[in-house]
């Protein structure tokens, strides 16, 4: 049998490599070549980082701090306004070409694939060079450049594309894992979060060597039987998990979020909540849908996931009733541990048009669906970010990329 090959390609600092094409277009500077961020009005205290590019991260500067912050570091820094309906179609242009070398890719975010490369020796006979061949067409046609990660499987595809950058190859083969990936500081491991990275550091355990080398008992003393097993596995480059070409025809509708700082409170959990529903019903009523079940995951410091749905009573693409059903369904489930990630997913999706009609009208129902279509039109017409709900404003820029931009995406098909 043939072995696994698979490549993960990487946009380097995608927002700001996408807003610099289109700076150039118009006669202003290359944002890759200068300190520069993407991010909102530095005159407001809510304004965050959401790109830096890599001359911004001499100055110390970090994706998700305050802008006036990120300023005060480097007082000549350029700021560019966030686009995304440009940034999906660079995204979509720069994974048309991806596709046509294999006819099993993954899209894993806005800007980064992996591409199941197995069995396709035959056709490109130098991984290397065909990798090359992705990277220098992509700049040439698009006019940004990628990194692209080669290696046996997903994990070790990802973290070579992570190595020196950028518009480079990079390799991370078994045999190359000593060398290239155990002398790096462990909260560089896919996945290894702040909190996972601050426990194992306090237990000595600094480099991802350290943890490949530290026996799965141990590991479990400090991170939970689940997580030692996960990390471990992962540091010593195991991964058997698929390259999914997932489908167009959506059966559900998710976003998740991973945290930096542990969410302790209900509070900040529902905010994020509120923040993902608003974008779930959005990409939904979009493609014409409702649905019929809401769900919440979460993710505790032990790396254990929970979830929790429910079946609602009448199908709805009412983004409060699925906020409100998420609410409920957190209340119910959560313990209270500190948690790492939260998602929510609406399934069981109705397509057709029928709606139950009730013979007592919902007013408040009504003026939210009115709400949500008056929002709907507003993002169609000035983007994904042009109008957010107040509560979300903090929260809706640390919603994973991917789920930020397929509303877009879906509305942008050819």
């Amino acid at each position: 049998m043939q072995d696994r090959l698979i490549f993960h390609i990487d946009v380097n600092s995608a927002f700001v490599s996408w807003s610099a094409v289109e700076m150039l277009k118009n006669g202003g500077p290359d944002l890759r070549e200068v300190p520069s961020i993407v991010g909102g009005d530095p005159s407001s205290r809510r304004s965050i980082v959401a790109a830096k590019s890599i001359p911004a991260k001499k100055y110390g500067i970090v994706t998700g701090e305050p802008v006036s912050s990120a300023l005060r570091k480097c007082p000549n820094l350029v700021i560019a306004g966030s686009n995304f309906d440009w940034y999906v179609k660079c995204s979509r242009a720069f994974k048309a070409i991806c596709q046509e070398y294999t006819p099993c890719m993954q899209s894993f975010s806005i800007d980064e694939v992996f591409l199941d490369m197995s069995g396709m020796h035959l056709i490109y006979p130098d991984p290397i060079a065909t990798a090359h061949e992705i990277k220098d067409r992509i700049y040439r046609e698009l006019g940004f450049t990628v990194n692209v990660g080669i290696g046996p499987n997903k994990l070790c595809a990802k973290m070579a594309s992570d190595f020196e950058k950028p518009n480079k190859v990079h390799t991370l083969f078994m045999d190359e894992i000593p060398r290239k990936m155990w002398p790096l500081p462990v909260g560089d491991l896919f996945s290894c979060g702040k909190s996972t990275t601050i426990r194992l550091k306090s237990f000595n355990i600094n480099t991802i060597g350290e943890l490949a080398r530290t026996p799965v008992e141990q590991l479990s003393l400090v991170l939970g039987e689940r997580a030692a097993n996960h990390f471990h596995d992962y540091a010593n480059g195991y991964d058997d998990s698929p390259v999914v070409d997932e489908p167009e025809d959506a059966k559900g509708y998710s976003a998740e979020t991973t945290v930096e700082d542990d969410l302790v409170d209900l509070e900040s959990i529902n905010r994020l909540l509120l923040a993902q529903a608003d974008v779930v019903a959005a990409r939904m009523r979009a493609d014409g849908g409702k649905c019929r079940c809401v769900g919440v995951t979460y993710r505790n410091l032990d790396f254990v996931n929970k979830s929790h749905q429910t079946k609602l009573s009448d199908a709805t693409d009412v983004t409060e009733v699925i906020y409100q059903t998420a609410k409920r369904l957190m209340r119910e489930s959560w313990r209270g541990e500190p948690l790492r990630l939260i998602g929510l997913s609406v399934t069981d999706i109705d397509r057709d048009g029928f709606e139950q009609m009730s013979l007592f009208t919902d007013e408040n129902n009504e003026k939210r669906k009115a709400l949500d279509g008056a929002l709907d039109s507003i993002r169609g017409k000035f983007g994904n970010s042009s109008v957010q709900r107040a509560s979300t404003i903090d929260t809706s820029k640390n919603i994973n990329r991917r789920h930020k931009a397929e509303l877009e995406n879906d509305r942008n098909k050819d």
